[in-house]
Order: structure tokens, then C-alpha cells, then sequence
């Protein structure tokens, strides 16, 4: 099996965001890979009110998803879910999702379909150069609360300005609907609180619980590896 990361919005470097659970995975002879999103800046487009959005990370993952006919399981994090939605769809190879505090969404539906109508306070949205972030002052009470020291000071190199468009363009395929999906529910998310998270996860075959803040691969990275282990 092999494992495919679809990082969140707002960051990026997704091998950074995953390297300590794929360091896990790659001492049980497993390897993965992180997509670079386009909306996120990580292909040398600029983003903005005309930049790549949420096409375009879905054709950058869904290309790296029909490379190799190896069973794949897709892990999905946050605004990750929307991408995997539209990219995973229809791809023999994916044998299993698992969304990590993040969303299922519906043909039609998008990443704005699960918030409220004011934009959180963690975000900064500049709708003039059409970008959002997340506000590096609220980065580690707000994310990373649960991760080690290191882990904090680190993370905020690894955050990106994205194209505000991601949150109004809407999928037009649901992989979750025809492939074997499992919801990460994180109890300590302060991003995305638990009882959003158990409304999201109503879409997925299976949901498990764990005690752990919005970014468990790097705060809990043991028991998320086993989890993906588990799927494969």
C-alpha cells in the first residue's frame, strides 16, 4: 500500500505537516507523498483573486492519485476533504479515505458550505488580493495547542497566503460516496470544535474518536499512523 496526504488550507509544504506520522508509516515499510496544492502557492502560481484554486488541487492531487495502480489510502485533512472529494473520484487504485477534522462534501457543495457566513476569527481575508491565512498570532492556541514546543515554533514557516476562491468553487464528484471513508473526529480541535466535526462526520462510513487537537499526525502521530495502517 502507499499513502497520499492532501494537506489543509492555508499552509503548505505537506511533507513538513506529515513527516512525523510518515516517518511512522516508513519504519513499517510504507511509504507517502504530499501533493503541492496550487491554491496554496506551491507550484510557482501566483495566487490571488485570479490564481489557482480548487480545480487545480484537485488535478495536482488526482494526478499524483493515478501514477501508480498500488492500493492507496487518500488521508485528508481539513480543507483537504474538498479536494480528495473531486481528486479520489472514480481512481481504481484509492481503497481507502480518511478524513482527518475535515468534510465530506456533496456534488455542488464546497469548502464555504461548512462555516458560517463571518469568516473565523483565526483568519485573515483580504477579499482586494483575494487571498486568506490563518492569523500567525492564533496559529498555535487555535492548531497546535497539543504538539511539542518544537513542533510550534516550526509551524509557522510552513503557513501560505491561498486564493480566496477555494471557498466558493464547489466539487463536482464525491469519492467518499464509492470508496470506504473514516472520520478522524479530534476531540481537542479548537479550529473546528467536536460538535462540527460529529455533524461532518455523519457522511462516513466509520468514525473514530481521539483525543487530540486539529493536527494529530504531528501531535499523535503513533496512533494516527496505526489508524492508517488499519485501512490499507
Amino acid at each position: 500500500m502507499r499513502v497520499v496526504f492532501v494537506h489543509g488550507a492555508c499552509v503548505r509544504d505537506g511533507d513538513w505537516w506529515w513527516h512525523r506520522t510518515a516517518a511512522r508509516l516508513a519504519g513499517r515499510g510504507v511509504a507517502s507523498s504530499a501533493p503541492a496544492l496550487p491554491s496554496c502557492g506551491e507550484t510557482g502560481l501566483a495566487v490571488g483573486v485570479d490564481g489557482p484554486g480548487l480545480p487545480e488541487d484537485a488535478a495536482a492531487v488526482r494526478s499524483v492519485l493515478t501514477a501508480s495502480a498500488e492500493p492507496t489510502v487518500v488521508v485528508a485533512h481539513s480543507y483537504g476533504g474538498i479536494v480528495t472529494a473531486e481528486a479520489a473520484a472514480g481512481v481504481p487504485s484509492v481503497a481507502a479515505l480518511l478524513l482527518v477534522s475535515s468534510y465530506l462534501p456533496e456534488v455542488g457543495q464546497g469548502l464555504g458550505d461548512f462555516g458560517d457566513d463571518a469568516p473565523a476569527p483565526f483568519l485573515d481575508v483580504d477579499p482586494a488580493a483575494g487571498t486568506l491565512g490563518v492569523r500567525p498570532g492564533m496559529l498555535v492556541d487555535t492548531f497546535l495547542a497539543d504538539c511539542d514546543p518544537e513542533v510550534q515554533r516550526a509551524a509557522a514557516g510552513h503557513l501560505a497566503a491561498q486564493s480566496l476562491g477555494v471557498v466558493s468553487q464547489t466539487v463536482t464528484a464525491a469519492a467518499w460516496h464509492d470508496v470506504p471513508s473514516t472520520y478522524l473526529l479530534c476531540t481537542q480541535d479548537r479550529g473546528t470544535s467536536a460538535a462540527r466535526q460529529r455533524r461532518y462526520a455523519e457522511r462516513a462510513g466509520t468514525v473514530v474518536e481521539l483525543d487530540a487537537g486539529h493536527h494529530p499526525f504531528l501531535s499523535r502521530p503513533d496512533a494516527v499512523a496505526e489508524l492508517v495502517l488499519g485501512l490499507g
